[in-house]
């Protein structure tokens, strides 16, 4: 079994603190996780008019929705500090954009992937123009229909010159192949009954493609069940506490499950093996004493 590749979640559970961010991505360095993954976005499109003006306490302070986002998201500064800092702590970083801006924000920077959020699969513009840049693009399908996710993909199959009305990012005739799709459930935190593990297999069968699975559930071994039912990449969300302020804490795995859950994979992939009934070579020396 080839390594799994996983990714710890940082989301925006930074809290829009970079201080916080470290933490966190020292925690998913030390645990052996591939990657960290923030989310980018530009509050003024991603934000719906209607709710924008809304009420909103944030950390004890009175505030429109709109500000609230704006207080939470990370700019230049700060993703050029993340850029600096991961590989100090040799670990790869990469963030979900919400929004075109945001996705062209985030080219600036050499990521390994791009990660369309199940929000996002069904905005073909995005869609597309992540696959233009080159980047792997890895989609969740959390909330989605198959009917969606079939479209979804058949976007990201589609050959680099077909006319799209999309900003000019760098085209890459190679990538058509070049994405991953992640089983998920969108609820925070998903009920274990709802997960349907089960569908990593249908979607590796039906579209013959990486499929991995992104996790939202409060346990830890229905993710690392999911390896031996065919995902090679898992994304879970991390964070501090999940008594901390946010909507996104109270699904994700604290530092010590971080540990375990990575330390689970990594035993699975041990254990795996090839399948072949064979005398192993510790069982050799047992078996000519009990057997002669």
């Amino acid at each position: 079994m080839e390594q799994t590749y996983i990714i710890a979640e940082i989301g925006i559970n930074h809290q829009g603190d970079i201080n916080i961010a470290k933490r966190l991505i020292d925690i998913a360095a030390a645990a052996g996780c591939n990657a960290v993954k923030f989310q980018k976005r530009n509050p003024d499109i991603c934000v719906p008019e209607e709710q924008k003006s809304k009420p909103r306490s944030w950390q004890g302070e009175d505030m429109t929705y709109l500000e609230y986002k704006y207080k939470i998201e990370f700019g230049k500064k700060e993703y050029d500090e993340i850029d600096r800092y991961c590989k100090q702590q040799n670990i790869a970083w990469s963030a979900s954009p919400w929004d075109l801006d945001s996705l062209d924000f985030l080219t600036q920077y050499n990521l390994p992937f791009i990660k369309i959020p199940s929000a996002m699969i069904t905005n073909e513009d995005l869609m597309f123009a992540a696959k233009r840049t080159g980047k792997k693009v890895i989609i969740s399908t959390g909330m989605s229909t198959f009917s969606e996710i079939e479209r979804a993909i058949s976007v990201l199959k589609l050959p680099g010159d077909t006319a799209k009305t999309l900003r000019p990012f760098h085209l890459n005739e190679k990538a058509d192949n070049n994405f991953a799709v992640l089983h998920c459930n969108s609820t925070y935190p998903a009920p274990i009954n709802e997960l349907n593990l089960s569908a990593i297999k249908t979607l590796k069968d039906r579209f013959k493609c990486e499929v991995g699975y992104s996790g939202h559930e409060m346990t830890l071994g229905t993710t690392v069940s999911s390896v031996l039912l065919g995902a090679t990449i898992i994304e879970r969300h991390i964070t501090l506490d999940r008594n901390m302020e946010g909507s996104d804490h109270s699904g994700s795995v604290t530092p010590h499950g971080l540990f375990k859950l990575v330390s689970g994979i990594r035993e699975l992939e041990q254990a795996y093996g090839d399948g072949e009934i064979k005398v192993t070579e510790s069982e050799i020396p047992v078996r000519k004493k009990l057997r002669g």
